[in-house]
């Protein structure tokens, strides 16, 4: 086996984001325990992939777990594994406004495809809230924004685009940019290029078609998602 340290080259900080992942992914608060597990091969690093399903309405579900990290620490994650994190998307990471949820409960997801609409007039942030209130869909305050990082990291450019979608938005409440004006996060893919950006909401705003947008149908435990 060569002796060769082959983590001279890598930079403290993205050393400290690695132990943070896999201490986040192994549920271990202690940094040396869960190296070991990874070490050990008691825990083995895999590519997360995204199992989805389309009900008899079109309304694409699936299933994620709250990790508990802080906006910054989505932030760094996004930057250290060259997500094109948008400006104002990162504002909103690193803004106080952006709370973390604590970590364990599972979200039970719909997305609701902008297709569902036939009219472009109709595609209304006011009118998919109203939708998804009609479906007995959590959105709001009933809803995480950090559920937009955990479908961005779960989700391969690949599997948005089988979903036939462009980019998923999340129905959250909305958070302040840059500017004072709200914005929704929302995960996109372009050529390939896995990103996280902030969009604009406001009632009259008009989406195009492409899009998807996420809303909670209810919160369970992990041993229910992992069943």
């Amino acid at each position: 086996m060569s002796t060769e340290f082959v983590m001279a080259d890598v930079l403290p900080g993205k050393l400290n984001a690695l132990v943070k992942n896999i201490m986040s992914q192994t549920g271990e608060t202690d940094p040396d325990e869960a190296v070991r597990l990874v070490n050990s091969g008691e825990w083995v690093v895999s590519k997360p992939t995204l199992r989805w399903r389309v009900d008899a309405d079109g309304l694409i579900h699936f299933s994620l777990t709250s990790t508990g990290e802080t906006g910054a620490e989505w932030a760094d994650w996004f930057k250290v594994n060259k997500y094109d994190l948008g400006s104002e998307a990162e504002f909103v990471l690193r803004s106080s406004s952006f709370q973390p949820s604590p970590a364990g409960p599972g979200y039970e997801i719909a997305v609701m495809p902008g297709r569902l609409w036939k009219k472009d007039s109709e595609r209304t942030t006011a009118n998919i809230r109203a939708e998804a209130d009609r479906r007995h869909l959590k959105h709001g305050k009933d809803m995480p924004a950090e559920i937009v990082c955990l479908i961005r990291r779960a989700s391969s450019d690949k599997e948005i685009e089988a979903m036939g979608l462009g980019w998923i938005i999340g129905l959250h409440e909305p958070i302040s940019g840059s500017d004072g004006c709200p914005v929704l996060l929302g995960a996109h893919r372009r050529c390939g290029d896995r990103g996280l950006d902030a969009y604009d909401d406001r009632p009259v705003d008009l989406w195009y078609s492409a899009g998807g947008f996420a809303s909670v149908v209810s919160q369970v435990s992990p041993q229910v998602l992992e069943s």
